[in-house]
């Protein structure tokens, strides 16, 4: 059963009195006793139970009997997670008979889970393993007959391995309730049961868009992101190789959790610091490209504007939301920008300015993105952005396998001194770094678009209106008279109803902002685990605006390397040669 927001949010005014381990309570009628246990401070144990609060969103199958309770009066044990609690309920979480039923039934799912924890990519961040752990257990007393699929490996983004499956349905839940993307569904019954694409094919043949939200969510390792950092190792210690690393905005408020740092630690220099002790032979900041991207949609959006071309226009800058336009809505395909995402621009402008100022050849560049996003590992192979026959980005990492490196390297990361980034392609704006979150492509873009419409210096240049977390906003920006409608969604299931209500004629906006992942960036496929608190995601977005409000250069187009650039290689913005290289197209496709 999967049901939105719980119910004691709107039934609260009437109580009901019930003991937990003897304990009395009033609790709000109609929540679960797993909700009541909460309210008590008392921990049940749960498995497949996930609570997306601010999304509203709860998977509740019940299916793992990790939760079990003894409630007196009852012939059998109740789970917690979808028994409501009545008047005068009395609830026992620590009987022996709870205990060891909820003892069993991990038990029985490691009976039929695959024993490699030492080589698993979820090992310690597996919450199978925590509650083995948790519980005391040592042996598994039942060996027979386990399933036995063969991996899906056919994308580059995604990994299933559906031995490692243990039917939670959370996956799909966040597939199909969250993200809308219909591409999980529950397979086979009773012990083959997995959940898996439609009749089994391979993710690469589906419409996935590998947002990688479904592995945010899957507490093992039924699905994990393809790791690309032994690949990474290699390059690094190829002497015919000039190794270019660059990082995302989200991955400096985030990468710090992996070393038990506060959430939210801006952690930019030390980041540097890292890269450049693990041998790469120039580090340089993503936020160059989005002040790039920038230049280029602020220059698409006016020109749009100006001469009653397709309007809205959507930003590019997401690889996982572009997909999906592709599958789901390929009749709106000629509405979004076609600028390229900022690091795709970034690897462009490294294989070509670069490469010439360097004296390089580009088939011997290594260009490694870091990045929060498991999209952009597929994005980074689409041959609609290659470049002269070589990729423009070679290997993209997420923040938990940079994490897993700079471990593997031995380095103290959180006692490191702060470094620079590497110039003349380090430097960024203020708008460069809230591209990691929600509303902020829209916001920087508006500070440009702003100033090159009216011919005025921008005072404030924090448009507070765009700001949020909420999964639909909407905003009116006044420019020179003209009233700019501006649409922004986080969250691939908003993003359908946004998409939905302009296919049907019901809204018109003149710019619109999408990201896949709810929160934006800092709530990517591949960030530290959060496990469904998206506090984690709003303390990353805090720090971003932080980071902006203390840069000295704010706007994009004042970034003084990326007015370097215009006049050295690119020419004028929107013009011929910045078009080749850093726009692209997109194009319909089926929907499976």
């Amino acid at each position: 059963m999967i049901r939105g927001e719980t119910e004691y949010m709107t039934e609260e005014k009437n109580m009901v009195n019930i003991k937990i381990n003897d304990q009395p309570l009033t609790v709000p009628e109609g929540i679960t006793i797993l909700e009541a246990a909460q309210k008590a401070g008392v921990r049940i144990p749960t498995l497949c139970h996930l609570d997306l609060h601010d999304i509203k969103m709860i998977n509740q199958t019940a299916s793992c009997r990790v939760c079990m309770v003894e409630a007196p009066g009852r012939d059998s044990l109740v789970p917690a997670c979808v028994t409501k609690v009545t008047d005068g309920m009395e609830i026992r979480t620590d009987s022996i008979r709870a205990i060891t039923a909820r003892r069993m039934a991990v038990e029985l799912l490691l009976s039929n889970h695959p024993n490699e924890c030492f080589t698993c990519p979820k090992n310690l961040e597996c919450e199978l393993q925590s509650l083995a752990k948790e519980l005391g257990i040592r042996e598994i007393k039942w060996n027979g007959e386990k399933i036995n699929y063969p991996k899906d490996v056919s994308s580059e983004a995604i990994i299933r391995d559906v031995n490692k499956c243990i039917y939670c349905r959370r996956c799909e839940t966040m597939c199909n309730e969250v993200q809308t993307c219909g591409i999980l569904s529950g397979i086979g019954r009773g012990f083959n049961a997995f959940v898996g694409t439609a009749f089994n094919i391979p993710i690469v043949e589906s419409s996935c868009t590998y947002c990688g939200q479904c592995v945010a969510v899957c507490p093992t390792a039924a699905l994990t992101e393809v790791n690309y950092t032994n690949k990474v190792w290699e390059a690094i210690n190829d002497p015919d190789k000039h190794v270019v690393v660059q990082t995302a905005p989200a991955i400096r408020v985030a990468i710090g959790e992996l070393f038990d740092m506060e959430i939210g630690t801006i952690v930019t220099g030390k980041l540097v610091t890292a890269l450049k002790r693990m041998g790469f032979d120039a580090v340089f900041d993503t936020d160059f490209g989005a002040d790039l991207t920038i230049i280029e949609e602020a220059s698409e959006l006016i020109d749009r504007i100006k001469n009653n071309k397709t309007l809205p226009m959507l930003t590019s800058c997401c690889p996982a939301w572009i997909k999906f336009i592709e599958h789901q809505f390929p009749e709106l395909i000629e509405i979004p920008s076609t600028c390229k995402s900022p690091h795709i621009m970034f690897g462009t402008i490294v294989k070509t300015y670069y490469a010439e100022k360097k004296g390089l050849n580009p088939k011997d560049i290594v260009v490694v993105s870091v990045m929060p996003c498991i999209a952009k590992k597929a994005e980074a192979e689409r041959p609609e952005l290659t470049k002269d026959n070589h990729n423009n980005v070679d290997l993209v990492i997420t923040t938990r396998e940079l994490g897993a490196m700079i471990k593997e390297a031995g380095i103290d990361f959180a006692n490191l001194p702060d470094s620079d980034f590497d110039n003349p392609l380090g430097e960024s704006t203020g708008a460069s770094v809230i591209f990691g979150t929600t509303g902020g492509v829209i916001e920087a873009a508006i500070r440009t678009v702003y100033e090159w419409m009216t011919g005025e210096e921008l005072d404030e240049v924090e448009f507070t209106q765009l700001r949020g977390i909420k999964g639909l906003r909407e905003a009116t920006v006044d420019i020179a008279g003209r009233k700019l409608r501006i649409g922004i969604a986080n969250g691939l299931g908003n993003a359908r109803r946004l998409l939905e209500s302009i296919r049907d004629g019901k809204e018109k906006y003149d710019a619109i902002e999408i990201m896949a992942c709810p929160g934006g960036c800092i709530g990517g496929g591949g960030q530290p685990y959060h496990h469904g608190n998206y506090e984690v995601v709003k303390k990353r977005q805090e720090a971003l605006y932080r980071e902006d409000r203390n840069k000295k250069l704010r706007k994009s187009h004042e970034n003084p390397f990326v007015k370097k650039l215009y006049e050295e290689y690119l020419g004028k913005p929107y013009g011929q040669k910045a078009h080749d290289l850093l726009h692209t197209h997109y194009e319909k496709k089926e929907r499976i």
